[in-house]
């Protein structure tokens, strides 16, 4: 049994997407990251199914959502914060390990659409973070594995 921790994940970056300049960089100031894959399902019910409704999976949808500490002199920080007040692609590997890019997982260019920042009394302040596959010349792919 091959299991994984989750402080084991990694999330890496790219600013300017998938294909923009420099390498995939790891984004190291965020806890409780969830990748949440979907599809869309269309209804396929004949009467040859014998009274049971049928579907077919169609549009697979992908968001990711994260919390980060709010460090304004943290690179990843800056960028997920620029990616989302630019309205700007960022590119997102969201793997089960391995910094060095050998994990598996979904690797895609991403739009921040949620940037809420938390002020807790005792706590430091926080920025959850919900983003969602764009638009893009690189389409979405599932990595390694």
């Amino acid at each position: 049994m091959a299991i994984r921790l989750g402080m084991e994940a990694v999330l890496n970056y790219k600013t300017g997407g998938q294909d923009g300049a420099g390498s995939w960089v790891e984004l190291a100031n965020v806890r409780d990251v969830t990748l949440s894959l979907e599809a869309g399902e269309a209804d396929v019910t004949t009467r040859a199914n014998s009274g049971w409704r049928a579907v077919v999976a169609t549009l697979k949808e992908a968001s990711v959502e994260f919390e980060m500490v709010w460090d304004t002199a943290d690179a990843g920080f800056g960028a997920v914060k620029d990616a989302y007040l630019n309205n700007a692609p960022i590119g997102m590997q969201i793997l089960d390990g391995s910094s060095s890019g050998a994990g598996e997982g979904l690797q895609a260019d991403f739009m921040i659409t949620s940037f809420s920042r938390s002020e807790s009394l005792e706590e430091a302040i926080t920025v959850s973070v919900t983003a969602k596959v764009t638009y893009s010349d690189t389409p979405p792919s599932w990595i390694g594995g």
